[in-house]
């Protein structure tokens, strides 16, 4: 009963001292119950809470154009994670953001799109995650495999990984390309969703990691972006290839970059991206901090889920940028870009400020 006790949070003061009392009563009992106090106290801990507040600035500017947006938003974000047994976790994403220019607290915030939203709180994320030594599937809604390229949102369906140095990745599902979801290209299509599936071949031996993917979404119907800005005829399929690679150095110097293809849009088709990165801050750490350069060109009817913030999609340009640890997991990124409208030839100058406190 006492170890029982001993394993529960939401005891009064005067509980927790009648508890300490006891404990320390029958403390050779309870030692010699060993394991079984470890499991209670492993048991009373089979969710953990991750998340972060943070705060953005962006301004994008088309200099030709004479246009300019500025905004300034906050988001709190939550991340449990819920252990099932030895090999499943239920893990969730949940999101809360405030426009603060417009004071109105039902709003998207992913990559400078503003769109309203019907909740405060936005469930972005769910799902099970089973691992089996080299072998791990997911089943809900996630990340998919490119998140850190040209996929940079989550879809719902099904994912299954396996192998070490050498993985294969395979997933399908429907992938949401709404007007209020993360999809960069605002042209007209005829549904909400797209048949989605992926599959892609990784390699990470030491300081080199790498991967060819395929992307493949079905809808009814996308209508590509053209160079001079009309929409060329309705198209059904958008088939992506890409390819990544990222080397590190030492702890000091790395360099990554990614090339993709979508071989159905017959112009504005590519999209790369080349970056040197100096250091990095780490949020652990006070004090750390980083500085990269990057050239890209993010073509719209392949960049379809952006995960940059200063050259955007439908953009080419040069980013600079830093961050900085000032205290112990707070961290502040600055990045600037310059550069042109791919499809107008417009001058274009883009700021992005963000401070992230991670608890």
């Amino acid at each position: 009963m006492i170890a029982k006790a001993m394993a529960k949070s939401d005891v009064s003061a005067a509980d927790k001292a009648l508890i300490d009392k006891l404990a320390a009563e029958f403390s050779d009992e309870l030692n010699n119950l060993g394991v079984r106090v470890s499991n209670l106290e492993r048991n009373a801990d089979m969710v953990k809470w991750n998340g972060k507040a943070e705060y953005t600035y962006y301004s994008h500017r088309d200099k030709d154009a004479n246009t300019k947006t500025n905004d300034d938003q906050l988001l709190f974000r939550l991340e449990p994670s819920a252990e099932v047994n030895s090999h499943w976790h239920v893990n969730a994403r949940l999101d809360a953001s405030t426009d603060l220019a417009k004071d109105n607290a039902d709003v998207n915030r992913e990559h400078g799109t503003d769109s309203i939203q019907d909740t405060d709180v936005t469930l972005k994320r769910v799902w099970a995650q089973g691992n089996y030594g080299n072998f791990q599937v997911k089943l809900g809604k996630f990340a998919q495999i490119d998140n850190d390229s040209i996929f940079d949102t989550s879809f719902s369906g099904a994912e299954v990984q396996f192998g070490n140095k050498v993985t294969f990745t395979a997933g399908a599902g429907r992938q949401n390309m709404d007007n209020d979801s993360d999809f960069t290209q605002k042209f007209g299509h005829n549904e909400d969703t797209a048949n989605y599936q992926y599959a892609g071949l990784g390699y990470a031996d030491g300081k080199f990691v790498g991967g060819v993917d395929y992307h493949h979404l079905n809808a009814d119907s996308f209508q590509y972006a053209k160079e001079d800005g009309t929409k060329q005829a309705n198209e059904d399929n958008a088939n992506i290839w890409l390819a990544k690679a990222a080397y590190r150095f030492d702890k000091t110097n790395a360099l990554n970059g990614f090339y993709a293809n979508n071989t159905s849009a017959d112009e504005l088709d590519k999209a790369w991206s080349a970056q040197y990165s100096y250091k990095g801050a780490e949020a652990q750490n006070k004090g750390t901090w980083g500085a990269w350069a990057a050239y890209r060109y993010l073509g719209d009817n392949t960049d379809l889920f952006s995960t940059f913030d200063v050259i955007l999609a439908g953009q080419k340009g040069w980013e600079v940028g830093t961050n900085y640890a000032p205290f112990k997991n707070v961290v502040a990124t600055l990045r600037y870009g310059h550069g042109k409208n791919i499809a107008t030839d417009h001058d274009i100058e883009n700021l992005f400020g963000r401070i992230e406190m991670f608890f």
